[in-house]
């Protein structure tokens, strides 16, 4: 039997202020004893450092950026017992990637950005591929939405393989309102 959330919490606006309650959230999914990593995107290494410090013994937290994260943020990610990998790809802003990515965008940035940096983990060998994580992202900064997926590399998003294809499983917390970029 496979425990699944008992409901998905949702948050009135996007934003940073979220942060907190999203990682009040994915301690308690984790808490169900089937999940072992949360791949969080942290384009600065701050909102890495929160989740690695909350989830520490209890998951590992891979912190991803497509920049460079503060070098001491960085190190404490690490030190956290976490995994911090910056200067990234972005497998959905790839040529061809357009239509997906703007799919996700209708769930929301954060949605978005939680599927993408899970891709990105899958993708760097930094999650083993085809296992259920945790994916965290946000709309600008911090975080506002964690989604249960299939890690799966970007290649294989719509495999002939159907065991291999993406495929979001839960969505812990989102927000209602979304925010959009013209």
């Amino acid at each position: 039997m496979v425990k699944r959330s008992t409901g998905v919490k949702y948050f009135a606006e996007p934003g940073p202020e979220n942060t907190g309650k999203v990682i009040k959230a994915v301690a308690e999914r984790i808490g169900k004893g089937d999940l072992t990593k949360v791949v969080v995107a942290s384009t600065s290494g701050r909102t890495g450092v929160r989740f690695a410090k909350s989830l520490r013994g209890r998951a590992q937290v891979v912190a991803v950026s497509h920049e460079k994260m503060d070098l001491k943020l960085k190190g404490k990610i690490i030190s956290l017992g976490g995994i911090a990998e910056d200067g990234t790809h972005l497998p959905l802003h790839g040529r061809g990637m357009d239509k997906v990515r703007d799919a996700f965008y209708t769930l929301g940035q954060g949605f978005k950005v939680a599927l993408e940096v899970i891709l990105i983990a899958a993708d760097k060998g930094l999650v083993k591929p085809y296992e259920d994580v945790i994916g965290v992202g946000g709309s600008g900064e911090g975080a506002d939405t964690a989604v249960v997926a299939r890690a799966t590399p970007t290649r294989e998003i719509f495999s002939s393989d159907k065991s291999k294809r993406l495929e979001v499983r839960e969505i812990i917390c989102m927000p209602l309102k979304k925010k959009w970029w013209d």
